[in-house]
């Protein structure tokens, strides 16, 4: 049975009002950080009163955790038909971390988002209550990692990648491929080409951690 690409906790954006919202909530999280936004910040990038964004949301911390919960439903949806093709492994592993890279460059804001939504709970910045949806979001955030780190395993298993301890390579891995999130600004005139180039190379350079071949990885 292929596993599932979302979570049950999921709640989905049916509105494009409410979509709105998370767009302009994750803007501010990332320029501002999680603990300096306020609901006055979002409603201002919105344009809009903080009636409408109570109107969804009671808090401010319903409002990070739902953009959490969409960021990481932009990632499943991005590997996913990678995930369940038939390619190969390396060729299936190479696409979705393709998939992945591109998600953290087109998607900035939501995936600082769920960055900042980690370090939370290493900090141990929430109430129990908080805690409880957090570790909810963490989980999908494993089932997420557990889709790459089977296809690594194909990979291993047939010599296309070569590494010792798989936490320590997943770890690695998604390091690489969070880079653009932090150092990735979009430059006037960038073209589609040039956007897939530096996808490239972040993705080559993270598979060449992994023992990817030069004849696979270049």
């Amino acid at each position: 049975m292929k596993p599932a690409l979302t979570a049950p906790e999921v709640r989905p954006i049916a509105q494009n009002s409410r979509e709105e919202i998370l767009r302009a909530a994750a803007a501010c999280f990332m320029e501002r950080g999680y603990s300096a936004s306020s609901i006055d910040d979002v409603a201002r990038r919105l344009g809009a009163t903080k009636g409408r964004i109570y109107h969804h949301y009671p808090s401010k911390a319903d409002l990070f955790f739902d953009v959490y919960r969409m960021g990481m439903d932009l990632n499943f949806s991005a590997v996913g038909d990678v995930y369940h093709s038939d390619l190969g492994p390396y060729d299936k592993f190479f696409g979705m971390c393709r998939a992945h890279v591109m998600m953290m460059i087109e998607e900035q804001a939501f995936q600082r988002t769920v960055w900042e939504g980690v370090n939370l709970h290493l900090n141990s910045a929430t109430t129990p209550d908080q805690r409880v949806v957090l570790e909810r979001l963490l989980k999908m955030r494993a089932e997420y990692d557990q889709l790459f780190r089977t296809v690594m395993e194909a990979c291993k298993a047939d010599g296309s990648l070569n590494y010792k301890n798989q936490s320590i390579a997943v770890s690695t891995l998604f390091a690489a491929m969070g880079g653009p999130v932090f150092w990735y600004k979009p430059r006037q005139g960038e073209t589609a080409t040039q956007l897939e180039n530096i996808v490239d190379q972040v993705v080559r350079f993270a598979m060449r951690g992994l023992g990817a071949s030069e004849r696979t990885a270049a």
